[in-house]
């Protein structure tokens, strides 16, 4: 009988094969503390397009680290359509979209929580706020409790039982909590009306000593020096519209990381950071701002300077970055409008008058019956089904009126300014689409890629809705000059995606990529299981060719 291996060759195929195992062992790295930390940043309000446009005007190793020593990705774009800050960073941590994560804006009717107000995405009566200065108006707790899936965060701690450490920071609470997830160690964020950091006690009773001993300091002081503020104004007046903000925050990150140790563990620990300071620019004066302009590279200063800070600490070999945002934003109407943009504001309480009007017409004739819930935020327009079932009315009936009438009703608005510079009829409010949440829930959406960023956008918090799709470069009026995001258009879905760290190959990668992949491929590197509800793909093409890809 032929042989087909000699017996050498037999045993260096045995060999090869015993090193391949033991390769793929070393790479669960996150049980050997390889890399060190890993630091994931979120830019609130970032869109994608920004680093293309100013790249010429980087400096040092800021944006450029992940630019030009990290893989680029420039075409990433969520594949959802409620475009908000809560949903974004639940997204990014989890690797799952609303119809996996649960949370589907920034605040919403929570009926098992009763209807005296909205709840945020991340209040929670049964917490407290911790360490505030006397004054302080709301004491009221957050935690992840609306949070269903799992995060990339709380994988690293389920895996390594607890030996990994996990913190979120941001100026914004929700920003803070939701991407790091519910097995953080702690979660930072800031109280507005002193410009202290705090944290409630879901995570501990009291700050740290290394978190009072920074709010004790002249931090603030020097941050409003630098805005050029009034010291006796609210933190978001004096000091958010100014990169002084991201740097306030970033101070506070090092001191995280120095007083928690992180980067020491058998274990890596991971650092989630949102930087908040961009989304108030951004919705006051647009995308295209010079004011936009500055925090861009004001931004790129300040990470210029934390990832040497993080370089002279742990040591940037040890490190794995990550660079993405939770949504991207429209430009300002009234600039679309000037080139010719079918852009338009719509009055949102006009709106929802109109639209309760049609609804007496239909099942109330002749009565003043409130049908909708108040403070309305688009993309949800939320029906009161108390009234409706006090009347004998289903949800079905209900919503599909509602639905039926917003044509008309968006029709009616008041259509925008023409364009002193164009021959042109001033464009006119209309609705692209609109689904009623039985619709959303049972896949009634077209079988498109645009239905299935509606099916992603859906959740259910015990009352019945109606998602309303203005036109592109249309939204609900600001009151002012500024612009906002929430729909499922691309300028409001595209956000920068990059990484930094030892497996990565330097690059930029082109193709459409999404926000979930985020999670998906640090898991995969890290040897973990990938996030509970995960729906990314590890981003294979952007790793180096001795990689192995752990999938468990």
């Amino acid at each position: 009988m032929r042989r087909l291996f000699s017996p050498a060759a037999a045993v260096a195929l045995f060999s090869l094969f015993l090193l391949t195992q033991s390769a793929s062992v070393a790479r669960a790295q996150a049980y050997a503390g390889k890399p060190k930390l890993v630091v994931i940043m979120v830019i609130d309000q970032f869109r994608g397009d920004y680093l293309e446009r100013y790249r010429a005007e980087l400096k040092g190793r800021g944006f450029r680290l992940l630019l030009d020593e990290g893989a680029w990705f420039p075409d990433c774009y969520y594949n959802y359509a409620n475009t908000k800050t809560a949903p974004g960073h639940a997204t990014i941590g989890t690797g799952a979209y609303t119809d996996g994560h649960g949370i589907d804006s920034n605040d919403w009717w929570d009926a098992s929580r009763g209807y005296a107000h909205k709840v945020s995405s991340v209040e929670d009566e049964r917490y407290r706020l911790v360490d505030l200065p006397n004054g302080s108006r709301d004491t009221t707790g957050a935690s992840p409790r609306n949070l269903r899936a799992s995060t990339l965060g709380d994988e690293l701690r389920l895996a390594t039982e607890g030996r990994s450490r996990v913190f979120g920071v941001s100026l914004k609470d929700r920003a803070a909590i939701l991407p790091p997830g519910q097995a953080a160690n702690g979660a930072f964020w800031l109280d507005d009306a002193s410009g202290h950091f705090t944290t409630s006690t879901y995570y501990m009773e009291h700050l740290p000593a290394w978190a009072r001993s920074f709010n004790a300091s002249d931090r603030l002081a020097k941050a409003a020096k630098e805005a050029g503020a009034d010291s006796d104004a609210p933190f978001s007046a004096k000091i958010e519209l100014r990169s002084a903000a991201n740097q306030y925050e970033l101070e506070f990150a090092e001191a995280l990381i120095s007083g928690e140790k992180l980067g020491q563990d058998a274990t890596t620990d991971l650092l989630t950071v949102s930087l908040s300071a961009n989304d108030v620019v951004g919705h006051k004066y647009g995308p295209d701002s010079e004011q936009a302009h500055q925090m861009v590279l004001g931004l790129d200063r300040d990470l210029d300077g934390f990832f040497g800070w993080l370089d002279g600490t742990i040591g940037l070999k040890n490190v794995w970055i990550a660079l993405s945002a939770d949504h991207g934003v429209a430009p300002v109407p009234a600039t679309a409008a000037a080139l010719g943009m079918n852009a338009a504001t719509v009055d949102l309480r006009a709106l929802g008058k109109n639209l309760n009007d049609a609804l007496n017409a239909k099942f109330s004739p002749g009565k003043t019956v409130n049908y909708l819930l108040p403070g309305a935020d688009l993309p949800y327009l939320t029906l009161d089904r108390r009234v409706f079932e006090a009347a004998g009315i289903d949800e079905k009936t209900a919503e599909n009126a509602a639905s039926a009438a917003l044509p008309e009703v968006v029709a009616k608005m008041a259509p925008a300014a023409a364009s002193p510079s164009l021959h042109r009829l001033p464009a006119t409010p209309a609705v692209a689409a609109s689904y009623t949440r039985l619709q959303l829930e049972s896949d009634g959406v077209p079988q498109t890629e645009f239905g299935r960023m509606l099916a992603h956008s859906y959740t259910y918090h015990g009352n019945w809705y109606v998602m309303l799709v203005l036109d592109g470069y249309q939204m609900q009026d600001q009151h002012g000059p500024g612009t906002t995001h929430f729909s499922p258009w691309s300028y409001d879905r595209h956000v920068p995606l990059a990484f930094y760290g030892a497996p990565f190959q330097a690059g930029t990668y082109r193709g459409r990529v999404e926000p979930v992949d985020l999670a998906a491929t640090f898991a995969s590197l890290l040897g973990i299981n990938q996030p509970s509800a995960s729906v990314g793909r590890v981003l294979t093409q952007s790793l180096k060719s001795d990689i192995t890809i752990i999938n468990h």
